[in-house]
């Protein structure tokens, strides 16, 4: 058990090592920002000027689900103007990134920029936002079903996390990593609840929506602790505001030769409801 938790353990500090490298790359091609304002008539339009250091097409994606073409073909001088009257948005100060493809194929992403809304975002005005709170309310209710296979038997579970606490990414598409709170119940199992605290990291890759390599403490507040490494698959995104992913989960009590677990698990991930840092 020891080797296993330090191989993962090992394996988890690489992921972070190579996080970090990546996001402390910075992009080639510089961004100058010129005009990015949303005009106060009705309709609202989303106003952008913007400079790059060499030639590139460029898209423009706002609030990491709205996505729009500024140019098409590859140029330094980039503008457009958005009708953004009927999009929904979380907040009145609305963030965008810039995206950029220079002449060989090769994509860029800008530093992250906000744009003020010229008026307060209300649920009653944004019907497609409050129908998003209304669903991200359900699916938050939803647990997530897992099969376990332990030493004497298997079994089935249920389990529900929630993020609590999240660092954003430069991509903004999905947080850099976050601190979530899980409840998980085990039917027919000798020890059938368990709360789990941990952290879980992030890594955007090509292809999938993302690795994230992770690491818990639980309790069944009976004196059961445990840690339980981890490693989750984002597969696919559903309803732009949540994706679809695949987890494995090996747990264990220290000390305790024979309370190793193994988890399985599919399950829907959002961050509506988390706290951004």
């Amino acid at each position: 058990m020891k080797t296993i938790i330090k191989i993962f353990f090992v394996s988890f500090l690489s992921f972070i090592s190579f996080i970090q490298a990546q996001e402390n790359y910075e992009s080639q091609v510089e961004v100058f920002l010129i005009d990015s304002y949303v005009t106060p008539e009705l309709p609202n339009r989303f106003v952008l000027s913007f400079f790059t250091s060499e030639p590139v097409k460029s898209k423009v994606l706002i609030e990491g689900k709205y996505e729009f073409e500024v140019s098409n073909e590859l140029t330094d001088n980039h503008k457009t103007e958005i009708d953004i009257t009927d999009l929904g948005f979380l907040d009145d100060q609305v963030p965008f990134i810039i995206l950029m493809e220079d002449s060989t194929g090769e994509v860029y992403k800008s530093e992250q920029y906000d744009f003020i809304m010229p008026y307060e975002v209300k649920v009653d005005r944004e019907s497609n936002f409050l129908l998003l709170c209304l669903f991200g309310g359900t699916v938050l209710a939803v647990p997530s079903p897992v099969y376990i296979r332990a030493k004497d038997d298997n079994y089935f579970s249920l389990t529900k996390e929630i993020p609590l606490l999240s660092f954003r990414s430069k991509s903004f598409i999905y947080p850099m990593g976050y601190f979530s709170l899980e409840y998980s119940h085990v039917f027919k199992a000798t020890i059938k609840n368990y709360l789990r605290f941990g952290y879980k990291h992030v890594i955007e890759i090509p292809g999938l929506e993302y690795i994230a390599p992770g690491v818990n403490g639980f309790t069944n507040f009976k004196g059961y602790n445990g840690i339980s490494p981890e490693v989750s698959l984002g597969l696919f995104r559903a309803f732009s505001a949540f994706t679809v992913y695949t987890r494995y989960r090996f747990n264990a009590k220290p000390g305790d030769a024979g309370s190793e677990f193994h988890e399985f698990s599919i399950g829907l991930y959002s961050s509506f409801f988390t706290i951004y840092y």
